[in-house]
C-alpha cells in the first residue's frame, strides 16, 4: 500500500461522519501541498474497500450519504448492539418517530402540516428531532407568515444507513395503519400491484 493510500484510510478512519472525496481532497492538498484528482482519490478508496472486505477485519468502507465511513460488518451487529444496550442509548420516542417519518416522506414540509397529518401538536417531537440532527432547516414556505419547512439532514441518512432519500423504503412496501392511509405523499403508492 502506498503511503497516499495510508493517508485516505487514516482520514476515513478519523472522520467522526462520512468524509467525501472532495473533502479528502482538501485535505491531502493541505498536507502534502500538492494536487490530486478526484479519480485517483476515488480509485485509491475503492482498493481501501477490497482490503477491509477480508474476513480478516471486522469492519469495511462504506459509502454512506455522500462521502466515506468505517462501518462494523453486519456478521457483528450483534455483539455491537450487546453494547449499545448497556449504554441504553435512548432510542426516539414514538411520536418523535411518526413525525420524522412524515418529514422524510413529504418534506419540505411546515409544522402544521405535519401535525395536520399527525392530529397533534408536534412541537415537542419537532424540537428532539432538531436536537439530535434528524432533521433541519429547509427554507420558509411562500404562504401566509412565511412558515418554516423542516426535511431530513444528512446525520438522518447517517443514523439509517442510507446514501440518499431514494434508499427509503417505498411506502407501497410499508404496511401502515388505515389512520395514515389517507396521508399518503403520492396516490401511486395506493395502487396494489
Amino acid at each position: 500500500m502506498d503511503y497516499l493510500e495510508k493517508h485516505i484510510e487514516a482520514l476515513i478512519f478519523c472522520a467522526q461522519e462520512p468524509i467525501s472525496i472532495a473533502d479528502i481532497r482538501k485535505c491531502l492538498a493541505d498536507m502534502f501541498e500538492a494536487e490530486f484528482e478526484e479519480e485517483l482519490i476515488s480509485n485509491k478508496v475503492s482498493l481501501l474497500q477490497e482490503k477491509f472486505a477480508s474476513d480478516h477485519y471486522v469492519f469495511h468502507i462504506v459509502g454512506i450519504a455522500g462521502g466515506y465511513q468505517f462501518l462494523t460488518k453486519p456478521a457483528y451487529q450483534e455483539s455491537i448492539a450487546a453494547l449499545l444496550k448497556q449504554k441504553n442509548k435512548k432510542r426516539l420516542s414514538t411520536a418523535s418517530l411518526e413525525t420524522l417519518s412524515i418529514i422524510a416522506y413529504r418534506q419540505p414540509i411546515t409544522k402544521a402540516n405535519v401535525e395536520a397529518i399527525r392530529g397533534v401538536n408536534s412541537d415537542y417531537a419537532i424540537q428532539k428531532l432538531l436536537e439530535r440532527e434528524l432533521i433541519e432547516f429547509k427554507g420558509k414556505a411562500e404562504a401566509v407568515g412565511r412558515p418554516v419547512l423542516y426535511g431530513t439532514s444528512r446525520k438522518f441518512m447517517e443514523h439509517f444507513g442510507i446514501n440518499s432519500l431514494t434508499d427509503l423504503p417505498q411506502l407501497k412496501d410499508v404496511e401502515l395503519g388505515n389512520d395514515f392511509q389517507n396521508f399518503l405523499p403520492a396516490p401511486e403508492f395506493l395502487q396494489p400491484e
